[in-house]
């Protein structure tokens, strides 16, 4: 095929800044349809970026031929809409969290399997210039075996970055039913299962929603995590850091620390036992404040003109959503919860 066609269900903060136009930004994808239930959205996007707009993801796929599709949707109708476009045998790049079950990212998986399509999950943290190059330099075996490490994401919450504020669907339980666990912690336990390319065993959390008002989705969120490796440590997501906002990871190895994120124009440091300190310049990560491209669409679009399965697999995003979901069981009966192996 010439250029991949593409279409974006849901138009709100993260295909306005991110897929949509980092679709148009890619010379191999054609961006065609756009489908929202306030379709005026749909229709700002087709306007800007050219394509058609629908109210709804079936009316589009009744009259759309695509290749492949981003869904952007509140997180319970991830599943279902992923299911459908597979079953019609287009390629799916869904947000995450994949699912909010167990069961549909199941689903999800096997409907692509069937259909013989891919279906890709958006944890760009993968992406991001620092965590590759710390994840090169853990991949080196300098630094020996990871041993502790803490891993964090928190921001003043969705009201700053959904393009409905305070009203967004972030906020609805029953619309997003994980809060920022869904939102930032599923991101956090992708992350580090990628960076030392170990499972999590065991998980202990505390979960609740501490000042977030009126909403009854979790705001914050501390866990701690035993891989089977037997390194340990914590995962944090917050949607109340007001002020000072984290996304940054720590590991402490046999031979030095990595630190990642926690120095401004140094995001990647290596301090060793020797007494050596090495620092990269390697580029921000993204932030709601200043996006820089994710890297997930362009992996998106040559995983299928290559017919390569995407290294963000389904497969890969339930492993990662398992985590969040022990966590909540975890919060639940007051246990530590052991992951399947």
């Amino acid at each position: 095929m010439s250029k991949i066609r593409v279409a974006v269900i849901g138009c709100g903060a993260i295909a306005q800044r991110r897929h949509i136009p980092e679709y148009a930004a890619n010379a191999q994808a054609e961006l065609v349809a756009y489908a929202d239930p306030r379709i005026e959205r749909a229709r700002e996007m087709a306007e800007i970026y050219g394509g058609k707009a629908y109210a709804s993801y079936e009316e589009l796929l009744a009259n759309e031929k695509i290749d492949a599709v981003s869904i952007c949707t509140p997180n319970y109708l991830h599943a279902p809409m992923a299911v459908a476009f597979a079953e019609a045998g287009v390629h799916v790049l869904v947000e995450k969290p994949m699912a909010t079950t167990e069961e549909e990212g199941k689903q999800m998986i096997e409907a692509a399997r069937k259909n013989g399509v891919y279906l890709m999950v958006g944890h760009n943290q993968r992406l991001m210039p620092p965590h590759v190059k710390a994840k090169e330099i853990l991949d080196s075996g300098r630094l020996g075996k990871v041993l502790t490490f803490r891993t964090a994401f928190g921001h003043p919450g969705p009201e700053a970055w959904s393009v409905d504020g305070r009203d967004s669907w972030f906020f609805e339980k029953d619309q997003a039913i994980l809060g920022a666990m869904g939102d930032l912690g599923v991101h956090k336990s992708d992350f580090i299962r990628y960076l030392l390319n170990d499972e999590v065993a065991e998980v202990a959390a505390f979960i609740g929603t501490l000042h977030k008002e009126d909403t009854a989705v979790d705001d914050n969120a501390t866990c701690l995590l035993r891989m089977k490796s037997g390194a340990i440590g914590t995962l944090v997501a917050s949607w109340t850091q007001y002020q000072g906002g984290d996304n940054s990871t720590v590991l402490w190895c046999e031979n030095g620390v990595v630190k990642i994120g926690t120095v401004s124009g140094d995001e990647v440091i290596v301090e060793l036992t020797n007494g050596t300190v090495e620092t990269y310049k390697v580029g921000a990560m993204a932030t709601n404040e200043k996006q820089v491209p994710s890297g997930v669409i362009d992996a998106f679009v040559e995983s299928i003109l290559s017919q390569t399965p995407p290294s963000i697999s389904g497969e890969e995003g339930l492993r990662s959503l398992q985590v969040i979901l022990a966590a909540f069981e975890s919060q639940a009966t007051g246990q530590i919860v052991k992951l399947q192996p």
